[in-house]
């Protein structure tokens, strides 16, 4: 039995005739989003999905259950085409977070093992290396958009899981890089990891000059993006 929030097949079948409007005119159409482009720590994640069959349940990833999200990754990988692509925490610094989106939708359409003449992607203003169309909201309209939904949220949550094995002072396996209160204490207390995105503001603020010189010291994190954040400052070059 689905879960309440997932889509019933009077539902997916609305979604069906959504992406059918673009298949019937452009033929091959791909559905893209992303996951991770609030987060204070992680990539960005994009997926490029191209349904070969129906997946019932689809919705909105921010509407299902981990559990479910799981359940249908498995399900789409089974009947589309899928590409995953991603923007590290560096790019998110050096180009800002839409243009690392930008890159992450474009890897992600690079990785499909069948080229799409369309791309239908959820949001706005995403300029892609191939024509098609922003919709707001389409990850609720678009069976191929919900999927890719499903498919980066999942990603993305997984790679998050296992930073979280690596770094258990921040606790990434539960707020997957949100700024949630303990994850701002943690950031605080520790200061951040080269993980973080040392442009956003509480971040950038708990980068102490020490820690800095060190990752200069080291070559952890170049010079660029430290510049970019606002790090390099007369103390840490001295």
């Amino acid at each position: 039995m689905y879960n309440r929030l997932m889509r019933s097949s009077e539902d997916y079948e609305a979604l069906e005739r959504f992406d059918s409007t673009f298949i019937e005119r452009f033929g091959t159409v791909a559905g893209l989003d992303e996951a991770g482009r609030g987060p204070l720590a992680g990539p960005v994640v994009a997926a490029a999905v191209i349904l070969r069959g129906p997946v019932r349940g689809v919705n909105d990833s921010k509407l299902l259950s981990a559990k479910d999200r799981e359940s249908l990754y498995g399900e789409i990988a089974d009947r589309a085409y899928v590409g995953i692509g991603l923007s590290t925490p560096e790019e998110i610094d050096l180009l800002n977070i839409l243009n690392a989106t930008k890159l992450a939708m474009n890897r992600a359409l690079d990785g499909l093992s069948v080229r799409p003449s369309y791309v239908i992607i959820d949001g706005k203003y995403l300029n892609l290396k191939i024509r098609g169309r922003c919709i707001v909201g389409g990850d609720r309209l678009s069976a191929s958009i919900a999927s890719a939904s499903v498919m980066a949220k999942v990603f993305r949550d997984r790679l998050m899981n296992d930073l979280g094995n690596l770094f258990p002072e921040y606790g990434y396996e539960r707020h997957k890089g949100y700024g949630t209160e303990k994850h701002l204490k943690a950031i605080t207390v520790y200061g951040p990891s080269m993980w973080h995105r040392l442009t956003y503001k509480p971040v950038r603020e708990s980068a102490r000059p020490e820690m800095v010189s060190r990752w200069l010291r080291d070559s952890a994190v170049n010079e660029d993006r430290l510049f970019r954040a606002g790090l390099l400052t007369p103390e840490v070059l001295k």
